[in-house]
C-alpha cells in the first residue's frame, strides 16, 4: 500500500513539522517552509498535525496510486489532475488503485503540499521524518524524493470529504498585491544584538523595500537592497532561531529558515515571527518585501489571533 514517483519535480521532499530538541548533536529543524499550507493539508483529511506530507517545490510531482485513499493539496497556485480530469486545491479527493496524479507547475507562490489520508509512513529519524538534504537525514535515505520510489501510506476506502471555503485560503505574492488584499511585509522581533545597528541604519531597514534573490533556499532567504551595516562584525557563534535576521559583511540580510544552520557568529538584528515565514517562503525571485518591528506582546497576540482563527474555520463538506 504506497504511492508510486512516476516524476518528482523539482525539488520534492518529505516533511512533517519538524526536528526538534537536536540542535545540541548539531542537527538542524527541517519541516515545511509554509506551516500554514501544510497544516491545512493535514486537517482536510482529518489527519494529525504531524503526519507525513510532501513538501513540492515549485511542482512537476507525478504520483501513482497503489493503494485506495485520499490526497489534498494545498500552498502555491498549480494545476492538479487525478487521471487526466483538473481537480480543485484545498480540497480532499478520492483516488483509487492505478490512479495517475499530476502536479502542474505553480503560476503564484512557490510551495505545495500534498498529503494522503494517515499521513506516509516513514521511518522517523532522530524523532522526525523531516527531509534536510544537507544533513543527509529524514525522509527516504536523507534524499528528496527520484523517480521510482515507494511511499508507503495505509488504505483508506472511508472519508468525508472536505473543502477550505475560498474566503479562508491564503493569497500569495501577486495575487495579495493586486487585490489589495495585504502588503507582503514581514514583522520583527528586534533581538538582544539590536543594539549593535546605529539609529540610521535601522531606519533605513525598516523604511526600505528588499527584493528576493535567486540565491534563496531552505536554508535562508537572501534578500538584496539597501545595505545593512553592523560594526560589530566578530563575535562568538551562537545557536540560530527560525526567522533570524543576519547581517554578513556586505550588509545584505538573510532570513534563516528551517534547515539553517544551528549555530553561527554574523550580527542578527532580529527574527522574523513564525507566522510570517510561511508568507515569505511562497515569495519568488523578484517579489519584495517589508520589515515592520513588533514586540514581544504583539508577537504572541499575532500567534493566538491566527491559531484561534485557524481552529474556528469551518470547512464545506463535500459529497463523493
Amino acid at each position: 500500500m504506497s504511492f508510486k514517483v512516476l516524476q518528482p519535480g523539482l525539488l520534492s521532499l518529505l516533511q512533517d513539522l519538524g526536528r526538534f530538541g537536536q540542535h545540541n548533536v548539531g542537527l538542524t529543524t527541517g519541516g515545511p517552509l509554509d506551516s500554514e499550507a501544510f497544516l491545512w493539508a493535514n486537517r482536510l483529511l482529518r489527519n494529525a498535525a504531524n503526519a507525513c506530507a510532501i513538501e513540492v517545490n515549485f511542482g512537476g510531482l507525478q504520483l501513482l496510486a497503489q493503494t485506495d485513499s485520499y490526497i489534498c493539496i494545498t500552498g502555491a497556485d498549480l494545476e492538479v489532475t487525478i487521471n487526466g480530469v483538473d481537480k480543485p486545491l484545498w480540497t480532499a479527493h478520492k483516488v483509487c488503485t492505478g490512479d495517475q496524479i499530476k502536479l502542474g507547475y505553480s503560476a503564484q507562490g512557490c510551495r505545495s503540499y500534498l498529503s494522503v489520508a494517515g499521513g506516509f509512513n516513514i521511518s522517523p529519524s532522530f524523532g522526525s521524518s523531516a527531509t534536510v538534504v544537507r544533513e543527509k537525514i529524514g525522509g527516504l535515505n536523507g534524499s528528496k524524493l527520484a523517480a521510482n520510489d515507494s511511499l508507503p501510506c495505509s488504505k483508506t476506502t472511508q472519508l468525508l470529504r472536505q473543502t477550505l471555503p475560498q474566503a479562508s485560503r491564503p493569497l500569495y505574492a501577486q495575487d495579495a498585491i493586486e487585490k489589495n488584499a495585504e502588503n507582503i511585509v514581514l514583522r520583527l522581533l528586534p533581538g538582544y544584538q539590536h543594539h549593535l545597528f546605529d539609529s540610521a541604519t535601522k531606519a533605513r531597514f525598516f523604511h526600505s523595500q528588499y527584493k528576493v534573490t535567486d540565491r534563496s533556499d531552505r536554508m535562508g532567504m537572501r534578500l538584496e537592497g539597501p545595505a545593512v551595516p553592523c560594526p560589530s562584525q566578530k563575535m562568538l557563534s551562537e545557536g540560530i532561531c527560525l526567522g533570524a535576521v543576519q547581517v554578513p559583511a556586505d550588509g545584505q540580510p538573510i532570513v534563516l529558515l528551517n534547515d539553517r544552520q544551528t549555530i553561527g557568529g554574523y550580527p542578527k538584528i532580529g527574527a522574523v515571527i513564525a507566522r510570517d515565514i510561511a508568507r515569505l517562503a511562497q515569495l519568488r525571485p523578484g517579489d519584495t518585501v517589508q520589515f515592520e518591528a513588533v514586540d514581544l506582546y504583539q508577537a504572541h497576540t499575532i500567534n493566538t489571533l491566527a491559531q484561534l482563527r485557524f481552529d474556528a474555520t469551518i470547512l464545506q463538506q463535500l459529497e463523493d
